[in-house]
């Protein structure tokens, strides 16, 4: 809308329906969102209303809350979602903390969707084979590129911590910091347009896809817990003595309790499956473990007010507001349940079945849709216009034909 608008106060309404629109561009069937499909309100978040820096024009883009003309949060937001599940915590006097780790890859451009993606030509003339993982150079090559993102970040106000050189060929990494978690869910959709915006203007193209090289890790988006006392601020992770607490062993059986039923809201698409199904540091399973990297939960090595639960499932093309809500949503049920984990387990191990989680789309969605804790904590509404979105969605991917189909299959008799 224009700035004068804007700063009028015009209201922008939004149909319903738009909330559950699926990647293809369709639609579910209309009883999902009401069959009139009526308006919903976008408000914006004050804190969160930003001037465009990679823009020639200016432009600026604002936050928003989707509520119903009635004034009330739309069930079908995922930003919405979030915010209740942190009002649920305050009604405990707690406040949870959260920080994201986002990878992504840097290609050239990729006009032509059957081949495969390829790393740019770096300033040296040269493409990355693979050999610069965590290299103090390896970035050279995208030097004006990441200049940007640096500066673009400033401009938005995205404090970053640490930025590297991940495993895979052109992959990299940021470690946002640690904070409120709406506020770190604003960041990370932030940071995913940034790139992709300043991608655009270098002649590259980022790709946040869970998978997109085969032989090659995934990018994730692992999400860092822990709870603070709203009065205090004391981690209640942590008691007097440095010692882990009922609480802290209450939230790992939460996110144990629900990492299964909610795998297909951190794992939103076919090509999330891909990353799970070659899990070298993907882990497809509901353990924890301290600092093993092959457990779904991780507790990092930290100090006593430190102390976090990490959450490896979800992948780089998860809704960081959906993820973090399902995360923190599964704890909280572990809080007020006084849910007990199972064992730690250290170094090289088998995954329980009672542990192992849904591996495909298909699979994933019909544990959601036989999820009574889902419809319990995300309301009816949402997980039934979720499911039928991401139906729709994996309808189409069965429309085609993959090119391992016609080279493997055709010459069989």
């Amino acid at each position: 809308m224009t700035a004068e608008g804007f700063l009028e106060g015009r209201r922008l309404q939004l149909a319903r329906g738009v909330l559950l629109q699926c990647i293809m561009g369709g639609y579910p069937a209309a009883r999902f969102y009401g069959s009139d499909d009526g308006d919903l309100a976008l408000i914006a978040e004050p804190t969160q209303i930003h001037r465009l820096p990679w823009s020639d024009d200016p432009r600026a883009l604002a936050i928003c809350d989707a509520d119903e003309l009635t004034g009330e949060s739309s069930n079908l937001s995922t930003r919405g979602q979030l915010k209740k599940v942190i009002a649920r915590y305050a009604a405990r006097g707690l406040a949870p903390v959260v920080a994201t780790e986002l990878e992504f890859f840097i290609f050239a451009p990729n006009t032509d969707p059957t081949q495969p993606f390829r790393p740019p030509v770096g300033l040296d003339g040269r493409r990355e084979d693979g050999q610069s993982a965590f290299s103090v150079s390896s970035n050279n090559g995208l030097r004006p590129f990441f200049s940007e993102v640096y500066k673009c970040m400033a401009a938005l106000g995205l404090p970053r911590d640490t930025f590297m050189h991940e495993m895979g060929v052109s992959q990299f990494e940021i470690n946002l910091l640690h904070g409120d978690p709406l506020l770190l869910a604003d960041q990370t959709f932030l940071f995913k347009h940034l790139l992709k915006e300043v991608a655009l203007k270098h002649g590259l193209t980022v790709v946040c896809m869970a998978k997109p090289l085969a032989h090659t890790p995934g990018s994730s988006m692992h999400i860092h817990q822990s709870i603070v006392d709203i009065n205090s601020g004391k981690n209640v992770f942590s008691d007097e003595n440095g010692q882990p607490t009922a609480i802290f062993r209450h939230f790992i059986g939460g996110q144990q309790a629900g990492m299964a039923e909610f795998t297909a809201l951190f794992a939103p698409n076919v090509n999330s499956y891909q990353r799970l199904c070659h899990p070298y540091a993907s882990p497809n399973n509901a353990c924890w473990s301290h600092d093993n990297r092959a457990a779904g939960l991780r507790i990092p090595a930290s100090s006593p007010v430190a102390r976090r639960v990490e959450n490896r499932l979800p992948g780089a093309d998860a809704n960081p507001y959906l993820a973090i809500a399902a995360s923190l949503a599964a704890g909280l049920h572990g809080i007020e349940h006084e849910l007990e984990p199972t064992e730690a387990i250290q170094g090289e191990f088998e995954v329980p079945d009672n542990l192992s989680l849904p591996c495909t789309l298909h699979a994933a969605l019909d544990r959601l849709k036989r999820s009574q804790l889902a419809r319990e904590l995300f309301g009816q509404e949402f997980i039934e216009g979720y499911i039928a979105s991401k139906t729709m969605e994996l309808t189409s991917f069965f429309d085609e034909i993959t090119p391992w189909e016609r080279r493997v299959l055709a010459a069989q008799a």
